[in-house]
């Protein structure tokens, strides 16, 4: 009779369950593909989080509308912590605003900010211009060039300015960083959007940043201007950011957490993150982002109204 009450007492109070997690392998989501600035750094973030929780964390792919699909996937889990997302907050923020959604942002709880995106448009060192006034001279006499773009936000932002600025440009899509990168080396695309993935290429001159797209200046580029120094009512303030489904207990979300906060110290993870995809490693929790994702969601409203 005892364990007969002991199990119904856990069946019937799943956060007595949630209080042991993790007890089996978990399961992170990346929505783009292989080898681009997420993938890198997510390798190493599964890695050393398998070590300090104690279970492997395997990384499961879902490419596709700059991490919006991987989105409404891990909406709709039931798995209350083992399975999540890790990647770009625009999915959260911005996608929902612009086009039909199955989820919106109080569909996740936000676990932790780990790392500041530094979201740019770049070109590859092969091209001619290497100022963002050189490439709107360049545009401007050779209609027609490449624009690769990766989600709605970086498309919606780059609409705006070939329109202000009577550019003529094809846009290519892409999955993520890695489906950037051979074009703009190879010239292909003669400018593009990149999340990250351009620090693995600047320091070589394969690459060259162009505009920075948050508010203030790229911090490892700190002589490129961004769009609002440029002239642009836009910025794009990204944090990398570990998601739930809203249904996550309390529990799980503080045991994520605490694994996270010892993550972000790691010097396998500040390595990757500084060093590699050169991004400022922070640690903002679920209050602090959840202010600041509000925050952002009314900024992009208006910006939606005011490109009308």
């Amino acid at each position: 009779m005892k364990r007969e009450a002991l199990f119904l007492l856990i069946f019937l109070c799943p956060w007595l369950q949630a209080s042991e997690f993790p007890t089996r392998p978990l399961s992170m989501l990346i929505g783009f593909e292989q080898g681009g600035s997420t993938d890198i750094q997510g390798k190493v973030l599964a890695d050393v989080l398998s070590e300090v929780i104690g279970q492997p964390v395997n990384i499961i792919y879902y490419p596709g509308a700059g991490g919006a699909v991987a989105a409404a996937m891990l909406a709709n889990n039931q798995d209350q912590g083992y399975v999540f997302q890790f990647g770009l907050s625009l999915p959260f923020t911005f996608a929902p605003l612009v086009s039909p959604a199955s989820y919106q942002l109080n569909s996740f709880r936000y676990v932790a900010g780990v790392t500041l995106d530094q979201p740019a448009f770049v070109t590859g060192g092969v091209q001619d211009f290497k100022t963002w006034h050189e490439f709107l001279d360049y545009a401007r006499k050779n209609p027609g060039l490449v624009y690769a773009t990766q989600n709605l936000q970086d498309r919606f932002i780059m609409q705006y300015i070939a329109k202000k600025e009577r550019l003529s440009l094809r846009f290519i899509p892409t999955t993520g960083g890695a489906g950037m990168a051979p074009l703009v080396l190879s010239g292909a695309a003669q400018i593009a959007f990149s999340g990250g993935t351009h620090g693995v290429y600047t320091k070589t001159g394969e690459m060259v940043v162009l505009a920075g797209l948050p508010e203030e200046r790229l911090f490892y580029y700190p002589d490129v201007p961004s769009l609002k120094e440029l002239g642009y009512p836009f910025s794009m303030d990204v944090i990398r950011v570990i998601s739930v489904p809203a249904n996550t207990p309390d529990a799980v979300v503080d045991t994520l957490y605490r694994a996270l906060q010892t993550v972000v110290q790691d010097p396998r993870f500040i390595e990757v993150t500084e060093n590699v995809i050169r991004m400022p490693v922070i640690l903002m929790d679920e209050v602090e982002l959840k202010r600041v994702f509000d925050l952002q969601v009314e900024a992009y409203q208006r910006l939606i109204e005011l490109s009308k």
